[in-house]
Parts: C-alpha cells; sequence; structure tokens
C-alpha cells in the first residue's frame, strides 16, 4: 500500500510537472499593432481565446504585439533552396526557423521556371518533407511561379529561355499530384496562348492565380481578372527595362480594381516614388508585401554559381548579370514592412495588414492573419528601434519557436 501510495505521488507530480510546462506561456502581453494599446493575448490550445486590455497603472510592456507574417512568395532562404534536387526535412527546418526568426510564421515556398522532371521532383520533396506539426502550420501550400511565362527577354526576368512554355492543364495537373495537392498560388503570363482557359480551370479548383512576368494588354488583363486571376506578382518587376510609357501592363493593373498587388518594398527592387504610388492607387486593402527571397539571403556576399548561371550577391539584391535584371531579394519581409511605414507614410496597422492580414485573405487562411478571438496564436512580439522592426519573439499556434534572448 505503501508503494502504491509513492506511486501515485510520483505520477501525481510528473502530471502538474506537464500542467505547468502546458501553461507556461499562455499569454503575451505588449502593445496592440491596431492602436497601440496595452493588452494581454491569453491562448488556449494554440489559440487566440481572448483580448484583455492592461490595466492602467500596471508595468506596461514595451514591445508591440501583432500577428505572425505571412510570405506567399520565398523562393529559399539561408542556403536552402526550395527548388533543390537534393531538398532534405532538415534543410527545410532550417530555412523555417530562419523564417520564424525574422517574424515569418506562414510562407508559400517558391519555384520557379524549370523543365517538367525537374518541378516534379521538387514538389515532390517540398512535400515530403512537411512531416513536423509546425512545419505544416507554417507552410500551408506552394507558389508556381512558371513556367508558363512571357519568354521575351526583360520580362521573364531571371526565369530560364529554355523552359518557358504554354500553359499545359495536362502538366500542371500532375505538378499538383506530385506536390500532394499543395499549389495555393501560381503565377502566369495572360497573354500566353491557351492562358485564359487555364487561369479559369485553376479558379475552378481554387488555386488562386496572379499575373506575372507579362506584357498583356489592357484587353488580355481584364480578361484574366474575368476568367479568376486575382493578384499582379511584384508589380513593377518582372518588366522589361524599357517599356511604352502608355502602352505598358503596369497600368491596366492598376486601374483594374479586381486585382491586388504583391510588392517587394525592399528599397532596391522599386523606387520610394514607385512604391508610394502603388499604395496610393491600391491602398493597404489591395497590397500585399512580398520579399521574394532567394536561398542567397543571409550568405555572405559575392558571386555564386547555380545550374550554370552566374549570380551576384549584394547588400540590397541578388543580380544576374547574364540578363542584367535582378534575380531576387535578399531582406525578409519584416524588413518591407518597415520600409513601407518610410516610404508611404502608412501606419503600423496597415503595414502589418499588408503582411499578414492580405495575404491570409489572398490564399484562404481565415484562421490566421489578424489578432482577435478564435484565430491561432501566430503572433510576433518586436520592438521599432530606428525606423526598423527588430523581432524580440515568434510564436506559432501559442508555441514560441524564436525568442531573442
Amino acid at each position: 500500500m505503501k508503494f502504491r501510495s509513492c506511486t501515485y505521488i510520483l505520477l501525481l507530480l510528473i502530471v502538474l510537472s506537464g500542467c505547468s510546462e502546458k501553461n507556461e506561456g499562455n499569454y503575451v502581453e505588449g502593445l496592440l499593432y491596431l492602436d497601440g494599446e496595452a493588452v494581454r493575448i491569453e491562448i488556449v490550445d494554440g489559440y487566440i481565446a481572448q483580448i484583455k486590455p492592461l490595466r492602467s497603472g500596471t508595468s506596461l510592456p514595451e514591445v508591440y504585439v501583432a500577428p505572425g507574417l505571412i510570405d506567399i512568395q520565398v523562393n529559399g532562404y539561408m542556403g536552402v533552396d526550395f527548388s533543390d534536387q537534393e531538398l532534405t526535412r532538415e534543410l527545410m527546418l532550417e530555412a523555417t526557423q530562419a523564417l520564424w526568426k525574422e517574424g515569418v510564421t506562414t510562407y508559400l515556398p517558391t519555384l520557379i521556371t524549370r523543365d517538367y522532371e525537374r518541378l516534379e521532383k521538387s514538389f515532390s520533396l517540398l512535400a515530403g518533407s512537411l512531416d513536423d506539426d509546425l512545419m505544416l502550420m507554417s507552410i500551408p501550400g506552394f507558389h508556381l511561379e512558371g513556367p508558363y511565362l512571357s519568354p521575351v527577354k526583360g520580362y521573364r526576368g531571371a526565369h530560364p529561355e529554355e523552359y518557358i512554355r504554354l500553359p499545359d492543364w495536362e502538366e500542371f495537373s500532375a505538378l499538383q499530384e506530385a506536390a500532394q495537392g499543395k499549389i495555393r498560388l501560381i503565377t502566369v503570363a495572360p497573354e500566353m496562348e491557351g492562358a485564359i482557359p487555364f487561369i479559369g480551370l485553376c479558379n475552378e479548383k481554387g488555386i488562386v492565380v496572379s499575373l506575372g512576368h507579362h506584357n498583356g494588354s489592357a484587353d488580355i488583363i481584364d480578361q484574366a481578372v474575368e476568367a479568376g486571376a486575382s493578384l499582379s506578382t511584384h508589380l513593377g518587376n518582372g518588366c522589361a527595362n524599357e517599356i511604352n510609357r502608355h502602352h505598358n501592363p503596369l497600368w491596366p493593373q492598376l486601374a483594374n480594381d479586381g486585382l491586388s498587388i504583391s510588392i517587394i518594398a525592399d528599397g532596391s527592387h522599386l523606387t520610394k516614388e514607385e512604391v508610394r504610388t502603388f499604395y496610393k492607387v491600391k491602398g493597404a486593402e489591395r497590397t500585399i508585401l512580398v520579399s521574394d527571397a532567394l536561398s542567397f539571403a543571409g550568405l555572405p556576399l559575392g558571386e555564386y554559381e547555380k545550374d550554370g548561371h552566374r549570380y551576384l550577391l549584394t547588400e540590397e539584391v541578388v543580380k544576374y548579370p547574364e540578363e542584367n535584371v535582378l534575380a531576387g531579394a535578399v531582406q525578409p519581409v519584416s524588413k518591407c514592412v518597415s520600409n513601407i511605414m518610410e516610404f508611404t507614410n502608412c501606419d503600423l496597422k496597415d503595414a502589418i495588414r499588408m503582411a499578414s492580414e492580405n495575404p491570409a485573405r489572398l490564399i484562404g487562411l481565415d484562421h490566421l492573419g489578424e489578432i482577435s478571438s478564435g484565430k491561432r496564436a501566430d503572433l510576433i512580439l518586436f520592438t521599432m528601434e530606428d525606423g526598423s522592426m527588430v523581432i524580440q519573439q515568434t510564436m506559432v499556434a501559442g508555441k514560441v519557436v524564436y525568442s531573442n534572448e
């Protein structure tokens, strides 16, 4: 009997210990990004249960709290290329952890134009690497940027011309099967033969279609929107260096209220004046911030070779000298949040909206993007230092995945 009592006490201590660990961090306190009010956010089973204002007279928090950032265009990060044929679960975890450090709680690994065999294998590897609960929550799907893009120099950007081809529903369906149904977003050029019906089929299947790397006319762009396209991929980029001042793909995309836009506000891909103008037209409700980060992001500066092509990594961007274009970005989307406030004088609420709520709504993540009861507790705590967002803590489903301590 004495033995049983000792065993019971031991089990009780273990249970209580487990409860203590489970309850640790079941709330966070911070200055709410919406209005700067000091609040306590209570978390139950990974979801936001209540948001309570802190009583006056209590010690006020010195950090802001906002929903985690959502980046719908990430080609790779910290040396990890999502199209790598040697991609492993461990490499995906490394990249995801590096993005958590930057406040990105959700992202779409993005594959660009390649031959069918490589895309199929890359999607298979990506889908197969997501066997961890937190990674599955952070990676709800993939973005296919290409291969159905304009082959014209400038508009094709850094996409290899030899692999650009016409939209092919059977091919795409096979890629979607390899991706285990996780392709949620695709970028296409609407002027390509067969693109409009292709967009319609994607729309029927619930796949978000974005227009990018194209030279579509106003009429073609209107047709694409009618067929179901709803976004412009990194507007102002994937465009020829010299364009007709009247007839070019920028004006009709800005003019069409059926299109939201994604922009790379890293200070290099677009000028401040472009960002300011795009923002004035589309507003905070129809603008999405993306990083377009490449695998070179976070690596030492210098020259790199990949797939037989030479790239130059600078502090600002990755250059592709062969085509005299930019290949991608090196700054995380948190930097774009800081920049757009500087460039447009928008407030923190709208800057976060463009990097969280808007992308969540675009790709159908109704449980993310806002701080309100019932939403998943994907949260970031951060300070603003010299105008820059500095991440102090990142949470996914109420679990701390990064802490600057």
